[in-house]
Order: structure tokens, then sequence, then C-alpha cells
């Protein structure tokens, strides 16, 4: 056997020290250290191999999304892949849909690497529109499409409604979707249009109201001109003349053909499939590149370690513009043939009754979630349902045992950001660790834990090497990745904007010339190798499930009150996960208004983003030595106003109260639930 490839893996100077410490824990936790340790490779060496192998066959048959879906559809037809309240569409009429996007936008020339923004609330058509937008290469025939003579020579076969003749050039699609929060209004939705310059936005009908705002803040255009189409899901038709401002793409699909023009391939494994916005450091989200052979390695990754069957129907209430609902969600049902049962919103009142209504053996998390449901009465549809596994992120320790045992399901936790590579499973269902890597086995995945500064947020580096400083075991360091190119699970694709792509990577990390990728989480890795969550440092805090930027949140709140001494940050509250924004803001001349300072947070910032607490003080924002924002010492601080000598205020969701001590205990004793 040759010893220089298991060296690449293996590091026999740990392999001692991981088995002293796996001995010294027996005493204490016998039965579950051992079978934990032994479960873990004898099912996460399986795994990884079939899923190694799986990707393998993607990449060397240079495989789509649309194109392994194709060979499910030819398998069975009829077979429901999505559902939305009562709404089912079969795999043939996921591809029909999908064919029609994809003619429409083909015969207006939209070519390859052309955006449409993806603004729509959970629906069946979702995954539909943005797999047609991204598909093939679309061939025109001319005498099957109607080049030659005869009545229908100026058409494509079918009622298309629009022309096409012989001089037709070859039409490109590989369009690229860009998803949208749907909880964006004004300046961060513009943003997110007009910084991956849409063509073409597709919207809801229950978001006319967000455009129409948009529009009327940009004197009724946005730049570029980008054509606007409204879209009522539920396979239902609406007349234009309702919004002669947009255009009804479902009136414009009922008149394009289903039938699929000769096809050549234009687009692989290695193109870009979608982009999805994450919170941006410096300000508004940033759009992440999620190539076909991300989507493909995520999916078949959540596939084979939740255990995922074709006959298998998972529940998606999680929404389906971020990476869980459509990467996660819909992609053992278009790769692998289950069925996606769609919620238009997450509700712990009717959680367990959907599970129950439309039979489902698997569902989908985010840590929040679960704290709702196990704050739901205890009812008997606790373990009536069917559900044997539960996939997601966020779940916290102290709550999992209590969880799992009430409602009798298997955890699958994972950890990984959208764009990101730094990606783990826990395979074994160990209380509160998000990932499992042998301490023997470094490379098998290689992620680092590294020393940041805790002022500045850059690495530490060792002033004689020039390299970043290892954290030791039980110790709380940043997240990185080596990115490695071309490899699915590793490379960093990046952004649509380089700027924001370069800032995530760490170069000359633990050798001259490697490349890491920065996660800005900040883990701890235990005696046997288990990963934990500790923190989200740098300029972002993670709230409701999604990532907050401190500098766009910084930025709307200033606007708002017209005071430029502004600071923002996460803060924790018992029994809530994640990190509520709070706002520090400097109005020495007493100008705030706080009905002005809610009305405009409700009107330009999603639920989430909102500063759940504020602080106003009657001075300027205290300085580092260096000029910067002593962010820390007010984090530390937080809302305890028997620590803090300035006003705070609470908002309660319609406006800012100022705090006292009945407040405080109440939101500390989660009398008051934020």
């Amino acid at each position: 056997m040759d010893t220089s490839v298991i060296s690449k893996f293996v590091d026999p100077t740990k392999i001692w020290e991981w088995i002293e410490n796996f001995v010294h824990q027996l005493p204490s936790n016998k039965g579950y250290v051992l079978l934990g340790g032994i479960g873990v490779w004898t099912f996460a060496l399986p795994t990884l191999i079939l899923l190694k192998r799986n990707l393998r066959h993607f990449q060397n048959g240079n495989y789509t999304i649309f194109r392994v879906f194709e060979e499910i559809v030819k398998k069975n037809r009829n077979k429901i892949i999505f559902q939305f309240n009562d709404f089912k569409m079969t795999g043939k009429e996921v591809q029909e849909l999908s064919y029609r996007v994809a003619n429409y936008f083909a015969s207006l020339g939209y070519k390859k690497g052309d955006r449409v923004g993806i603004f729509m609330t959970n629906c069946a058509e979702y995954a539909p529109i943005w797999l047609g937008l991204s598909r093939f290469k679309l061939e025109v025939n001319p005498g099957k499409f109607g080049g030659g003579a005869g009545p229908n020579s100026d058409k494509l076969s079918g009622s298309f409604g629009f022309r096409a003749t012989a001089r037709c050039p070859n039409l490109d699609i590989g369009v690229i979707g860009a998803l949208i929060n749907t909880n964006l209004r004004q300046t961060p939705l513009k943003h997110c249009i007009e910084s991956v310059n849409c063509k073409a936005v597709i919207f809801t009908l229950d978001l006319v109201d967000a455009m129409n705002e948009l529009l009327a803040e940009c004197g009724g255009q946005l730049e570029g001109e980008p054509t606007l189409y409204t879209f009522l899901e539920g396979g239902t038709s609406i007349p234009m003349t309702f919004y002669d401002s947009f255009k009804s793409l479902n009136e414009i699909l009922v008149d394009v053909d289903t039938i699929c023009p000769l096809v050549k391939e234009a687009i692989g494994f290695g193109d870009v499939a979608m982009f999805i916005f994450t919170s941006g450091t410096t300000g508004l989200p940033k759009a992440a590149s999620i190539k076909h052979s991300r989507f493909l390695m995520l999916a078949a990754t959540v596939v084979h370690i939740a255990g995922i069957k074709n006959s298998d129907i998972v529940y998606t209430p999680l929404p389906l513009y971020h990476g869980s609902g459509t990467v996660l969600g819909s992609g053992p049902a278009l790769l692998y043939g289950a069925c996606q049962v769609i919620r238009k919103k997450f509700s712990a009142s009717n959680f367990w009754s959907d599970c129950i209504k439309y039979n489902a053996t698997v569902s989908q998390y985010i840590g929040e979630t679960c704290r709702y449901l196990l704050g739901q009465p205890v009812s008997k549809q606790d373990k009536q349902h069917k559900v044997r596994v539960m996939y997601g992120n966020g779940l916290r320790g102290e709550i999992w045992a209590d969880f799992v045992s009430r409602f009798g399901v298997k955890i699958s936790e994972f950890y990984g950001a959208t764009e990101g590579n730094c990606n783990m499973v826990n395979l074994d269902g160990r209380v509160g660790a998000i990932g499992f890597v042998p301490l023997w086995g470094p490379n098998v995945l290689p992620i680092r834990l590294i020393k940041v500064d805790e002022e500045t947020g850059e690495p530490i580096r060792d002033p004689k090497t020039g390299f970043v400083v290892r954290c030791g075991l039980n110790h709380p360091g940043e997240i990185v990745g080596r990115i490695i190119k071309k490899d699915p699970i590793t490379d960093f694709q990046g952004y649509a904007d380089k700027t924001s792509t370069s800032g995530k990577i760490m170069v000359d990390a633990f050798r001259k010339g490697d490349s890491w990728f920065r996660s800005g989480d900040v883990l701890v890795q235990d005696n046997l190798g288990y990963f934990y969550f500790q923190d989200r440092k740098g300029d972002t805090f993670r709230w409701k499930g999604e990532n907050c930027s401190t500098a766009e949140v910084e930025s709307i709140i200033s606007t708002i009150s017209g005071l430029k001494g502004t600071v923002v940050f996460g803060v924790e509250i018992p029994g809530a996960n994640g990190r509520a924004g709070m706002a520090v803001m400097s109005d020495p001349e007493n100008t705030l208004d706080m009905k002005e300072l809610a009305n405009g947070v409700i009107k330009g910032l999603p639920a989430y983003a909102r500063p759940v607490f504020v602080r106003v003080l009657s001075t300027e924002l205290v300085l580092t030595g260096t000029y910067k924002l002593k962010k820390n010492e007010y984090q530390k601080e937080a809302f305890n106003i028997n620590l803090v000598p300035d006003p705070v205020y609470f908002f309660n969701g319609k406006k800012y109260v100022r705090m006292d001590q009945e407040i405080y205990e109440d939101i500390m004793s989660s009398k008051i639930r934020v």
C-alpha cells in the first residue's frame, strides 16, 4: 500500500492522542462514546465513498441539474415532485413548465449568463421557473419549427405567439436565476435587482405592493429597465388588464409550446446555475454563485446523510429563496425523485398537522423553528406523524434531547454557508455537535480553526513564520476551509461581485500560495473531533434564521434618524437562537424621534434585521486608539439596564418603548418572547 497517499489524510502523531481522549471519556459516557466513535466510521466511511462516487459520476458526465432531472422524469413521469397546499405537480408537469419558460425567454434573445430576478414567495412553480431559465442551448431547426413555406412558416412549433424565422440564430438559454429574499424592500431590494443586472424580474402577486413601492422610489423605472412579470401560483391564469404596468407570465406561458426543441448542451457541471443572496458584511446583500456542481454536491450530500429515498415526502416550511429551501429541499426532489411539500410560511401550530396531512416522512428545520415547536402545547399529534428524520442546522444543544424525545425523530444536523466550503455533518446524533472530523485525519476534510484578533477580526499570524496560528482543542476559533479549485466539495465559487469574492479569501495561511475561505463563524473542536458552534464574528449577526449585515442596518437607520454616530451588533437573549440586533446611537443634541425610527425600520428593513434594542447616548461614540468604534464594549453591556447608564428602548413589533426593570426581567425570563 502506498503510505504517501495515507499520509495525505492521516496524521500518525495524532492517533495516540485521539485514543487517549477516547479512553479518558469512557468512564463518564461509556456507551455513548463507544457507539458514537464506532458509528461515525461504520456509517461515515461508506457514505463518504458513495457521495464521492456520485459526484465523480456527475463530474465525468458533465451533468447539470436539468440533465439529472430529465433522467428522473424518464423513470416515472407521473410521480408527484412538488406540492403546495392542494396543488400538485408531477415530473411531467415540472418538465413542461420548465420547457415553456426556456422556450419563451430564448425567443426573446436571452442568452447564457443573462440574469432574471426571482422575487417569489413559496410555491410549487418556484423550482420549475429557475430550472427553465437555467436550461440548455436551444437550436432552432427551420424545417421543423417553421422556416419553410406554409401557413405557420413564421412561427415556432405550436402556438408560441412569437416569431422565429429561418434567419433566427441559435438560441442560447442558460440564464441565471437570482433568488431574491421576499422580505426585502426599497434600497436592499433595488440593490439585489440591479447588482446582478437583471434583464427581467418575476414576482408573485402578493409582492405587487413591494414592487410598486420600489418603482415609486425609483421614479417608475429600475436601472437597466428590466421587464417585470407577475406570476400567480397554483396553475391559475389572471387577466393582464389588472396590472397594466406588469406582464402576466401566466398568460404568456399558456401559448408557449411544451415540446422541447432540438437540444445542444451549452452549459455543464462547472457553470453557474443560480445566484442566492447572502448578507453582505460590508453592506447590502451579495449574490453568491451556485454552480451546477455545488447544487449537485449539496443535494447529494443531504440525500445520503439524511437517508432520503425516492419514496420520501419532504416537508419544507423554509423560504425557497434560501439555499436550505431550494438546494437542500428541492434538490432531493429534482435529482432523486422525492416529493417536496412546500408551505408558504412556517407555522409552529400547523407543523405536525401538516406533516400528518401530507404523510411527510422527512422534514427540514432551522434551529429557531425547533424552539417554536418545542414551545407548543403537548399534543397527541407530536407522535402521530410519520416523520422519521429532520435535517437542518442550528438546533441548540440544550433543547436537542427534549426535542428528539418528544417528537420521536432522528436529527441530521449539518453546518455550512450557502457559498462556503466548510461543510460538515453530525453523523451519529452527538447532542449539540454540528460536525465531526477525526483529529488523526485532519485532511479528510481540509478545514481548520484559527485565532483572530477580537478587535480587528483579522487572523493572528506567527511573527516568525508569517503563517496564521491554529487554535488548540476546546479553544474557540474562526473556521476556514482550504480552497481546491474544481473540486465540488472544497472549491469556493465566490460572488457575482469580484471584490466581495476576494474579501473572503485568505492567502498564504499555512504555506506559501495556499488559499482558504473565511467563514466568519467561531467554532470549538473537542478532544474527540466534534465541532460545536459558538458565535458569528465580524459585521454580521444571525437572527430568526437569517444572517444580517450590521453595515446595512447602520446605513438605513442612520438615514432614517439623520444621526451619523451609529453602531449595530448582535446580542444574545436567553432561550433564543442566534443574536438579536441592537443599535447604539449617539444623539448629543437630543433630536432622535423614536416613533419616526420605528416607522422607518418597519418600512425599510425586514423583520429579522430590525434592531430589537436601541441604546441612545448623549455623548459621542467611544473610539479605540486607532479611531475605530469600540463595538465589543457596547456588545458586552448589551441591553442590561443595570449596567447601562443610558436609555435603552425595546422594539415590540410596532414601536420602541423605553425599557424598565420589569420589561428587562420579562425578556430575561422569556415572559416576553422576542
